[in-house]
């Protein structure tokens, strides 16, 4: 009943890559455990050992060491759905969570561990005002693990992070770090992180995106203009515009769709048509970066030409030389081939720049074979060229890379202001919402219709907002998982005054309000569509103190009931689908056997019963619809005939069932 303890993983998986490097001492209870020598991990890491004083690259500062330690300790914690606050809890696919974002990732990674397509935040931008979590580094371990909800003297998690502190670097830095750290075990070997920043810490982010992703895996820093008259009381320049970083979990495994080009970009660019469509010429040699010879020497290579199609005649000897990897066209072999061929009615080209300096093609022999329209020939400028047609094979509109500046009139946050306006009746209810349009658009560009997206600061969930409307015009069936910690409004704000006592009310009430106003507006084409979210709340966990350390409390007090008094069946079910990494969007069924209360997850993936007095009948039947799970409470038990039983039973009709008694 807690999260996997990172570190124990950590030195497992250095024991398997360096054996040698592991040890054992005395933890700080006497008792042996394994640890990793360090010294001798440096040795293995390096011919030369680094330590001291020597000057080296490195991004840190205070507490770094505190917060690398924060992201790894495990939680005791639990979420404890509400059903009164969901929409259509039952068959929904969708979370709304509301608490601490970090204690909240730790136990997202039980579950979502390599799940998440894209995730995407607008954390707090650090401008002296924007309040960060209040993580409390001067605790030991043992007591952040007891002590997770911690609160100031006025019962707030949240502080105000001014520059005037002292630490106005160091607490955002410590804040936004385990964080993302805990998120990257999220997301999917395919998957993306888009965060939003202003330029206040675009260079510490990056910083620690390099390091936590990698650098190698950084896509892109995009420039958004979001406001483009521009603060007018900026000094200096009036800002206009916001970053957008990108990162990738494996940039190998990521796949950036682009957008669609719109009318005046293809009436300015397609602008040829023939009697297929509208196209416009592509150069087939290499222009740019990296286009002469001596950098791809494989891609320099003759294309034949004759009575305007391509000729294949040298496809068989070129496949030859390509692929045994001889190619030497010299000089003379050049003029010669060229020479020979032309002669023979043929038109020879070279990847030959206009000042007939040796280049190279866009593509290897084998893949120019496979481009279509090659028979187009050359354009005026006598470069070989193919067509490319603004629409594609199965109808649609050509899609154009994202750049790194992006901008259409509907990022502003006026816009998106007015749109939170015309769904409440009422204005100003959440200062600077983000744009549903641009929310839309990272989510075009980063997911497949099936994707399962993350925002852990999602504040006035515009993003669940634009998940259900994509959803809606594409038919897709993305998934989303809101995540906010239950900030309080304040009580001069018009949100407070509305009756929004909390920012977590006006996420909830908004995915409400635009689930049904998009169905309203496309009753035939959103039957389908889940525009409903489950409740979960973070709290502490269901199990008493004694169930973690029984060693701590006599005799007595073990023969008492384990399990808080104030929690439901459902609280005790949500703790064990974190605890088996069974999805917490999972179908639940309430079901009655042999008279005992039975709650299926999955079609029976798992079994749980918490009823009291479970007797041998229930255990029978509840064993021959072989779960691959069963869960049920210590107390649950009729009588200590039925634990003697209870394994026994399990064995004779379903042996292959992983059973836990909590």
């Amino acid at each position: 009943m807690q999260t996997t303890n990172i570190v124990d993983e950590n030195i497992k998986r250095i024991g398997e890559l360096f054996p040698n490097c592991l040890t054992e001492r005395l933890n700080d209870e006497g008792k042996p455990e394994v640890a990793i020598d360090f010294d001798q991990l440096r040795q293995e890491l390096s011919k030369d050992i680094v330590e001291g004083p020597e000057e080296r690259y490195q991004f840190t500062w205070p507490d770094k060491r505190n917060v690398i330690r924060l992201a790894n300790v495990s939680t005791t914690d639990t979420l404890r759905p509400c059903r009164e606050e969901s929409v259509d809890f039952d068959k929904t696919k969708n979370l709304y969570i509301e608490g601490d974002n970090l204690q909240l990732l730790k136990l997202l990674r039980e579950n979502y561990l390599g799940k998440v397509k894209l995730i995407y935040i607008d954390p707090p931008y650090n401008t002296g005002n924007d309040f960060v979590y209040n993580d409390d580094f001067s605790q030991t371990v043992g007591e952040y693990i007891h002590n997770s909800g911690q609160e100031d003297e006025e019962g707030n998690r949240l502080i105000a992070n001014v520059e005037s502190n002292g630490r106005f670097h160091t607490d955002w830095l410590n804040m936004i770090y385990p964080r993302l750290k805990v998120a990257k075990d999220l997301l999917s070997e395919d998957g993306v992180i888009f965060i939003s920043i202003d330029h206040h810490e675009l260079v510490n982010l990056t910083g620690i995106c390099d390091e936590i992703f990698g650098m190698n895996n950084r896509v892109g820093i995009i420039s958004t203009i979001n406001n483009l008259k521009g603060r007018s009381d900026d000094a200096f320049f009036a800002t206009c515009n916001e970053f957008l970083l990108v990162y990738a979990r494996s940039k190998r495994s990521l796949s950036i769709k682009g957008f669609s080009l719109d009318d005046e970009e293809l009436d300015d660019d397609y602008d040829l048509q023939d009697e297929i469509g509208y196209y416009k010429l592509i150069g087939y040699r290499k222009t740019g970066n990296a286009w002469k010879r001596e950098e791809r020497p494989y891609m320099f290579y003759p294309v034949l030409l004759k009575d305007g199609e391509f000729s294949t005649v040298l496809q068989e000897e070129l496949d030859k030389i390509y692929d045994a990897r001889t190619l030497t066209f010299d000089d003379e072999f050049v003029d010669k081939l060229t020479e020979t061929y032309t002669s023979l009615g043929y038109k020879v080209y070279w990847p030959l720049s206009e000042k007939g300096e040796k280049g190279r093609w866009r593509w290897g022999i084998s893949t120019f074979y496979e481009q279509k329209d090659i028979n187009l020939g050359v354009n005026n400028a006598g470069t070989l060229c193919t067509k490319m047609r603004a629409t594609l094979e199965d109808g649609s509109i050509r899609m154009k890379s994202a750049k790194t500046l992006w901008y259409k009139p509907e990022y502003d946050t006026g816009s998106s202001a007015k749109l939170l306006t015309s769904l409440f009746g009422k204005a100003d209810l959440f200062q600077n919402p983000k744009s549903i349009v641009y929310m839309k658009d990272i989510l075009t560009i980063a997911t497949e219709k099936d994707s399962l997206v993350l925002d852990f600061f999602s504040g006035s969930c515009t993003t669940a907002h634009a998940v259900m409307q994509l959803n809606a015009e594409d038919k897709g069936c993305r998934r989303f998982i809101m995540v906010q910690f239950p900030e309080k409004t304040s009580s001069k704000s018009e949100a407070y005054k509305a009756g929004y006592k909390t920012i977590c009310e006006i996420g909830k009430e908004r995915i409400r309000r635009a689930g049904k106003k998009i169905k309203e507006e496309s009753p035939l084409t959103t039957q389908d569509l889940d525009t409903g979210f489950r409740v979960l709340k973070l709290d502490s966990s269901n199990m008493q103190d004694v169930y973690y350390t029984p060693a701590d409390f006599n005799e007595r007090d073990l023969f008492e009931d384990n399990i808080k008094p104030d929690r439901t069946e459902e609280d005790l079910l949500f703790q064990a689908m974190i605890e088996l990494g069974i999805e917490l969007s999972a179908k639940i069924e309430k079901k009655e056997i042999a008279g005992k209360t039975v709650w299926n997850v999955s079609d029976g993936y798992l079994l749980a019963c918490f009823d009291e007095d479970v007797n041998e009948t229930t255990i029978t039947e509840i064993a021959k619809q072989h779960p691959y799970y069963f869960v049920m409470r210590d107390k649950s038990l009729a009588n200590d005939n039925v634990a003697d039983n209870f394994e026994q039973i399990f064995e004779h009709y379903s042996k292959d069932t992983i059973r836990r008694i909590i």
